[in-house]
């Protein structure tokens, strides 16, 4: 049974895609090459939020450990219940 015209058709386009696969022309390639510098207020924003994180988590940090072990702070973690 011989195919219709139209689908015959589409069979061979699709077989010349299939044989065609992975092949861009350079004008399309050339296009995507280019990359774009990120903005400069993004990297500054980035930079403020990930050094700014660093200290609060210092600060933190020492908050806990004054917590945890007073004793090896000495007069410093004395409370105002504390005699001198």
């Amino acid at each position: 049974m011989a195919l219709p015209r139209k689908i015959r058709s589409r069979t061979d386009k699709y077989d010349k895609n299939v044989t065609r696969r992975g092949n861009v022309p350079i004008g399309k390639a050339a296009e995507h090459e280019k990359d774009v510098p990120p903005p400069k207020h993004l990297i500054i924003l980035f930079f403020v939020l990930v050094v700014g994180s660093f200290f609060v988590q210092i600060l933190n940090l020492s908050e806990v450990g004054k917590r945890l072990f007073p004793d090896e702070e000495g007069a410093a973690s004395a409370g105002p219940d504390d005699e001198p």
